[in-house]
């Protein structure tokens, strides 16, 4: 069992070497992320846009020029448009957001003539190394569904399923995170999570385990669980955690993050291949780690 960003990372240095392709990459935090996962061996790069700005940046960070490949396009939305394509066309190849702005390159993403759409909807896939937690934790969603309904909140237990393989966890414990841990008419989060624990009783979701509602307390914490006389099995040791409404999974990860000194990777699933899509917030080591993620991922595409 992972533990640790250290433990993914040999994970995916374990691998054999990915192309990992980075829509306008003149960025750069995203370009000493994409030097770190180079020199660690997970990666070769190709790097997209205007490829004398991306030059004159490497060469600014000291970095050499002939370690990459190009793709010279200086329009934003041609670049995306390029980058997926050459994602989409080629094994082993995932895809990585560069200085341009999210809606643009998922708007190439999900293009239906050259994109990486699948039937499932997109979500922002988080694997946290939190000092205080006995393992590495996984959530969603903080970043792209805003307020989902059961039947999305069942594609992102789906997309998360995917994730948690690529890091070896073959039947993830799936924590339903409301307020409170009875189910409340009044609270829609509490309605939820006890369809999905239905539907997963009932094999419609697979390869997994779901639990809740919980409190976040007793989905992380036994003592908390064994308090308040909590007897569902994986109360207290979640591997993943499914979070109600967007604003929720946004405050406890950058709480997690900034209050906490965790360690974070994080990636878009639900598409053919993984997106690395982080915050320009995000430290290069963030980013870093979401590549060696994101090269697991691919791993499974």
């Amino acid at each position: 069992m992972l533990q640790t960003m250290y433990d993914l990372v040999k994970r995916a240095q374990a691998l054999e070497t990915k192309k990992l392709v980075v829509a306008v990459a003149n960025d750069y935090h995203v370009l000493e992320a994409v030097e770190m996962a180079r020199n660690a061996g997970i990666i070769e790069g190709v790097l997209v846009g205007n490829a004398t700005e991306i030059k004159r940046m490497l060469a600014d960070l000291k970095y050499k020029v002939g370690d990459y490949a190009y793709l010279d396009f200086s329009d934003p939305e041609e670049a995306c448009r390029e980058a997926v394509k050459l994602v989409r066309e080629n094994k082993d190849y995932f895809l990585m957001k560069g200085f341009v702005d999210t809606s643009v390159i998922l708007g190439a993403v999900l293009n239906k003539d050259y994109g990486l759409r699948t039937p499932n909807r997109l979500s922002h896939v988080s694997v946290l190394e939190i000092p205080t937690y006995h393992k590495l934790l996984l959530m969603s969603d903080g970043a792209m569904n805003i307020d989902p309904d059961v039947d999305i909140k069942q594609e992102i237990i789906e997309n998360g399923v995917h994730i948690a393989k690529a890091i070896g966890i073959r039947n993830p414990a799936i924590g339903c995170i409301a307020a409170v841990e009875k189910v409340n008419p009044k609270m829609q989060a509490t309605l939820d999570a006890e369809i999905l624990v239905e539907r997963y009783q009932n094999g419609r979701i697979k390869d997994c385990v779901i639990g809740g509602p919980f409190a976040l307390d007793n989905a992380i914490d036994k003592k908390a669980a064994e308090h308040k006389n909590i007897t569902d099995p994986i109360a207290g040791d979640v591997d993943f955690l499914l979070m109600p409404r967007i604003e929720a999974g946004n405050v406890f990860y950058k709480s997690m993050m900034f209050l906490a000194n965790a360690k974070s990777a994080s990636v878009i699933a639900g598409a053919t291949k993984p997106i690395v899509l982080t915050s320009r917030a995000d430290t290069k080591e963030t980013k870093f780690y979401s590549i060696a993620l994101g090269a697991l991922v691919s791993e499974l595409s």
